[in-house]
């Protein structure tokens, strides 16, 4: 039988040496670091034979999360399933935005619209739990798993199904409304990168605008004076998503870079 650091080298020729490392993690049942110390460890037939099974798979694309069902996000673990986005760094700099927003301004009610696996539902009501969180989904698939994700998680939020805030009651208000809505243009050519990801929840099939105006523009029926909206862009769309924001309306509207660098989150406070 091949050890795990055989096992390990002979994968590290066909797919990312991390994933690789991922992948046999999750067939053992252990964290990456358990190889540090066992790594002459012998693999079974058994093992050797799913793993094996796993590299195909990533072989032709299909993204890790998937396949072993789960990503790390905020440094908590939620479950994916194909049909559902996975969640992606680049979307904490809106869980830190709003954080540090709620630390300025005192908040008792937060909306997350298009909520997926219900990563960043789930991380805010967590992190601030003195806020009555509601989560909202076009997908029904995408909500039994954002369901499952907070139940696991023990995060109470408040589900609907629908397009937006046609989801919603017509009187309801929250003081923070956040979204991280499919912004991709369809011409983008790393939409080909993605296919295994829902398309709806990558691009809205005409600009990469089209949701993000749509949630700016009803916004103010359902934010509270002073109410925060928040949401992820795109790299290249700081600028336009700022103008979407009516300064008759909206104040303190300014765009918030990422790690990288990149234009990442736009938002604006309704005025009084």
């Amino acid at each position: 039988m091949a050890t795990i650091k055989e096992v390990l080298f002979a994968a590290a020729h066909r797919v990312d040496r991390f994933e690789a490392r991922l992948l046999l993690a999750h067939l053992l049942h252990c964290r990456r670091e358990y190889f540090i110390t066992h790594d002459n460890d012998e693999v079974t037939p058994e093992i050797a034979v799913r793993f094996e099974s796993l590299l195909s798979r990533r072989e032709a694309g299909e993204p890790v999360p998937y396949i072993v069902g789960e990503q790390e996000f905020f440094s908590r673990t939620f479950k994916v399933r194909e049909g559902v986005l996975i969640p992606r760094p680049d979307t904490e700099t809106l869980i830190e935005t709003v954080l540090q927003e709620a630390a300025n301004h005192r908040a008792t009610s937060l909306l997350d619209m298009g909520t997926g696996s219900g990563c960043i539902a789930i991380t805010l009501a967590l992190e601030m739990p003195e806020l009555a969180v509601t989560a909202t989904d076009f997908s029904e698939k995408a909500l039994a798993v954002a369901k499952d994700n907070a139940e696991t998680l023990k995060a109470r939020i408040c589900f609907h199904q629908g397009s937006w805030y046609k989801a919603l009651p017509n009187d309801a208000r929250f003081d923070i409304i956040v979204s991280n809505p499919p912004y991709i243009h369809p011409q983008d050519h790393h939409l080909a990168n993605l296919r295994y990801e829902p398309i709806t929840a990558l691009t809205d099939g005409v600009d990469g605008l089209k949701d993000l105006r749509a949630i700016v523009a009803d916004a103010p029926n359902h934010l509270n004076a002073n109410g925060l909206l928040a949401m992820e862009h795109g790299w290249d769309q700081g600028e336009a998503v700022r103008n979407l924001f009516d300064e008759s309306l909206w104040y303190d509207v300014r765009t918030i870079k990422d790690l990288g660098d990149n234009d990442r989150v736009t938002l604006g406070r309704l005025k009084s």
